[in-house]
């Protein structure tokens, strides 16, 4: 069963905890419920983006960088 994480505001989703850092998790990684995914930043500000299951990563659907509103969908964990 795969379990959608969607966004819960608008700004730029991030991978990375900051530059020249590895990604939070790749693709085919296994995650632990409340475990951090990435994060979105607006106006400076930035909230973690954080797995609600544990699973494996199946695909991000938001590309590094990438503008998000709340409500995309930004990850599928199976």
């Amino acid at each position: 069963m795969s379990h959608e994480i969607v966004s819960p505001l608008p700004g730029l989703f991030y991978r990375k905890p900051g530059p020249g850092k590895d990604n939070f998790v790749e693709v085919g990684d296994a995650v632990e419920a409340g475990q951090t995914i990435g994060l979105i930043e607006i106006m400076k500000q930035f909230t973690e983006v954080r797995s609600e299951v544990a699973g494996t990563v199946a695909e991000f659907r938001i590309d590094d960088n990438g503008m998000v509103n709340p409500g995309d969908v930004v990850a599928v964990i199976e």
